[in-house]
């Protein structure tokens, strides 16, 4: 029988690190456990601290051995873990912008409780966004059940940026908002392995948007509002993610990085009431909002 897990205090946690990790989770106690073991291999990124929050219908996930296992890995590797419970549900975008006021790192990666950091993956994303100076990189997760469906009129929509990433205005129906189409099942894993990168390279892609790993300038997320829009959707709702990264990527610029050291667990997800797109509730009012 293992001792209690000691959750940590948001005053204790709360401090002027380079890079914290924001992980929300809801009845997933394995996934969880997965997600944190990939964190607690991390190497050359000493320090970094990880919150998790956790909405479960029951006990919460980090509770399970193998999950409050991991998170005393990390702690014993010098990561600061902040465990907490967010209830009652107010959508997707008030849970995660409940784990971005606890955080006030540098840098924070918005990492989903079903994706799997293969080792050095959070050393390539932290060195790519202190190099581009954009608002967020990202890791697209791969499916590797789908490591042998190749889809190569995907690959088209793979385009990398010369120099540093510019702010753009994305909105669907545009080429741009195709890039997505990049992301799906093991597509950025049969680009990547075309381009035979030599060990330790990576390469910056133009994105729309990317899913279940995201590294932003914490205050550039700020600025773009981070996700305050929660207060304008109804709480059954997706897409929160895509309505940020298109808010930060008109101001402040973004970009996906290659090779993806992200794998997708393909567990079923608990998002099942998925009424409105917030994306489109935001796009909508910003719109609105322009001039005739």
């Amino acid at each position: 029988m293992s001792r209690p897990l000691d959750p940590g205090t948001a005053e204790r946690f709360r401090a002027q690190r380079l890079l914290d990790v924001l992980v929300p989770t809801r009845n997933r106690p394995a996934e969880l456990a997965v997600t944190l073991s990939g964190l607690a291999a991390q190497e050359g990124v000493p320090g970094f601290g990880v919150v998790v929050s956790d909405q479960s219908d029951g006990a919460a996930a980090y509770r399970h051995p193998a999950a409050a296992t991991m998170v005393r890995a990390l702690r014993h590797r010098g990561h600061p873990v902040l465990l907490t419970r967010r209830l009652p549900r107010r959508g997707l975008a008030e849970h995660r912008a409940y784990l971005l006021a606890a955080s006030a790192a540098r840098y924070v990666l918005c990492l989903d409780d079903d994706v799997w950091l293969e080792p050095g993956a959070l050393r390539r994303l932290l060195t790519a966004i202190e190099e581009l100076g954009c608002g967020f990189v990202g890791n697209a997760v791969h499916g590797l059940s789908y490591a042998d469906d190749v889809r190569p009129e995907t690959h088209r929509h793979y385009e990398e940026w010369t120099g540093r990433p510019v702010p753009e205005r994305i909105r669907p129906g545009t080429p741009e908002w195709d890039r997505a189409s990049i992301h799906p099942a093991a597509n950025l894993l049969h680009v990547t392995r075309k381009l035979d990168l030599p060990p330790g390279a990576w390469r910056a892609y133009k994105v729309s948007w990317i899913g279940g790993c995201v590294l932003y300038d914490r205050a550039k997320l700020l600025d773009s509002g981070g996700f305050d829009f929660w207060r304008r959707v109804q709480e059954k709702h997706q897409g929160e993610d895509v309505a940020a990264q298109l808010a930060v990527l008109a101001r402040h610029g973004g970009a996906g990085v290659l090779p993806s050291g992200a794998y997708h667990l393909e567990s079923p997800t608990t998002v099942t009431e998925r009424d409105v797109e917030a994306w489109e509730v935001v796009l909508a009012e910003e719109d609105a909002a322009q001039p005739a």
